[in-house]
């Protein structure tokens, strides 16, 4: 049974900034509240955080397509004498985001975006990176269903792997959307910053927009009601919150019978240690159509949450990629001139 008792002040911040952050004047006097701190000590509490890199950044974490950009997981087969100059070459696409080293012949793992203006389009910037990294070969893994997303590490230990929960963010709440205004579009650019621990951050930066606080409230509430936004919350250095195990669990579902697939993404995307779960092409060489990121404080309760998974939904045909090395991660930064420079030099 989970511990129901009370959590201690900071711990209890750390839990709360990952589930949102309060688009108020006053936000930290607000989360203060909420866990018997007052304003001054949760902003130092983050800054020290941010110092001791348990916290990687504050911001707005928007849904890549939703704002009209393509992305896409690409796993390539990378020879290890060509490791080095395959990463730096990956690495040097602005909108590389994750790269990580994973225990398979498929052994370099990356999510890119190009926006809506990119001439490459996204298996044209694929099809380069796999040309200059030196890749044997690259399979592109494209979301077809998203079931879930949204990574909430259980920083307060309360967490069983069989316990479940409904996804806050899936393909239900993508909307066809127009494309962005030109304020929107700055406003997006702002908002994907790390945001300034100050008593009033929301507050400076619509003064940055030049805009009321009002109206830029009226832009994050639409961009959440759209989808364009998932929340405004902090992201965590994983290994340093004390989760140093990721494990991709791909899994074989069924083929050629899209609703049987769809229910098992469900079921999968229910286990509340999932924090990402996709159905993905499967090609002659790769047969795994079903996607699981899972976060543990060891290998050990990653395959506790797998096997759990696998008991839930029969699949058989699975393996456990584990990430054993980072080679990036940061945040996509939307709408930025570097690009436009990146694609200027290869066309």
């Amino acid at each position: 049974m989970a511990d129901s008792s009370p959590l201690s002040g900071s711990v209890a911040l750390l839990g709360l900034i990952q589930e949102g952050i309060p688009f108020v004047e006053r936000p930290f006097r607000e989360l203060g509240e909420r866990c018997g701190l007052s304003e001054d000590e949760v902003m130092a509490t983050l800054r020290q955080w941010k110092a001791d890199r348990v916290v990687r950044q504050v911001s707005a974490i928007f849904d890549t397509r939703s704002l009209g950009y393509a992305s896409s997981l690409v796993a390539a087969k990378v020879p290890e004498d060509r490791l080095e100059r395959a990463v730096a070459e990956i690495n040097g696409h602005p909108g590389v985001s994750h790269n990580y080293l994973r225990n398979h012949e498929f052994n370099v793992w990356y999510t890119v975006a190009v926006p809506p203006t990119s001439r490459l389009g996204l298996e044209g910037t694929v099809e380069c990176l796999h040309r200059t990294s030196g890749a044997e070969s690259t399979r592109l893994l494209p979301t077809l269903n998203l079931f879930k997303i949204g990574v909430r590490f259980d920083t307060e230990g309360r967490g069983q792997a069989t316990d479940r929960e409904h996804p806050k963010y899936s393909e239900a709440n993508r909307q066809a959307v127009e494309p962005l205004t030109d304020d929107e579009i700055l406003a997006v650019r702002h908002l994907q910053e790390d945001l300034d621990l100050v008593p009033e951050p929301f507050v400076e930066m619509a003064k940055l927009l030049g805009c009321s606080f009002s109206k830029l409230c009226d832009m994050q509430s639409a961009f959440l009601a759209s989808g364009r936004e998932r929340r405004f919350a902090a992201v965590l250095h994983h290994r340093r919150a004390g989760f140093g195990a990721n494990a991709m669990g791909v899994w074989a579902g069924p083929q050629g019978d899209p609703e049987a697939l769809r229910r098992m993404g469900e079921e999968m995307a229910s286990f509340r240690a999932v924090s990402h779960c996709y159905e993905r092409p499967s090609y002659p060489d790769w047969p795994f159509n079903l996607f699981t990121m899972v976060h543990g404080k060891s290998a050990e309760d990653c395959e506790k949450v797998l096997a759990a998974i696998a008991e839930a939904t029969g699949i058989v045909h699975r393996q456990s990629l584990f990430s054993t090395k980072e080679f990036k991660k940061v945040r996509v930064r939307y709408f930025t001139d570097a690009e436009i420079r990146w694609e200027a030099d290869r066309l």
